[in-house]
C-alpha cells in the first residue's frame, strides 16, 4: 500500500464565546473527524486550529489534547482567522496533516453554520 501525506480540512462554529460552547464545537468537529475517516492517531502529523477573533474563551488545541491524550506527539497550534467584514462569526477551523493510504477517501467534515463554506467538501472527495 502506498503511504502520502494528505491534508483534511473542516470548520463548525460555537454557539457563544465560552470554555463549553467551544469545547463542545471543536469535540463534536474532532468526533466527526475521527468517525469519517478513521484516523490512526499515530499518522496525525500536526493540526493548525484557527478561530475567529470573536473566540477567545478557550484554545482549540488545549480542548484536543484533552480530548486525545495519545495527540501528546502531534504538534498542535492554534492561530486567529484573519477578519474580513461580514464573514462567518464563531468559527474553528483546522487543517490537519497525517500519513494515510494514497487511495484513501477523505470527508472534510463542515458542521453547523460552517456547512455553507465549503458544501461542495462537505462530501467524500
Amino acid at each position: 500500500m502506498e503511504w502520502q501525506m494528505r491534508a483534511i480540512r473542516g470548520a463548525t462554529t460555537a454557539s457563544e464565546n465560552t470554555e463549553v460552547a467551544i469545547s463542545v464545537a471543536v469535540a463534536e468537529l474532532l468526533q466527526e473527524l475521527e468517525y469519517r475517516n478513521r484516523i490512526d492517531p499515530d499518522r496525525i502529523v500536526s493540526v493548525i486550529f484557527t478561530a475567529t477573533k470573536d473566540l477567545d474563551a478557550v484554545f482549540p488545541a488545549a480542548i484536543a489534547r484533552r480530548l486525545y491524550p495519545n495527540w501528546q506527539d502531534v504538534a498542535l497550534m492554534d492561530v486567529q482567522q484573519m477578519h474580513v467584514e461580514g464573514s462567518l462569526p464563531r468559527c474553528i477551523r483546522f487543517l490537519i496533516h497525517a500519513h494515510l493510504p494514497a487511495d484513501a477517501k477523505i470527508y472534510h467534515p463542515y458542521l453547523r453554520g460552517a456547512s455553507n463554506l465549503r458544501p461542495d467538501r462537505s462530501l467524500v472527495s
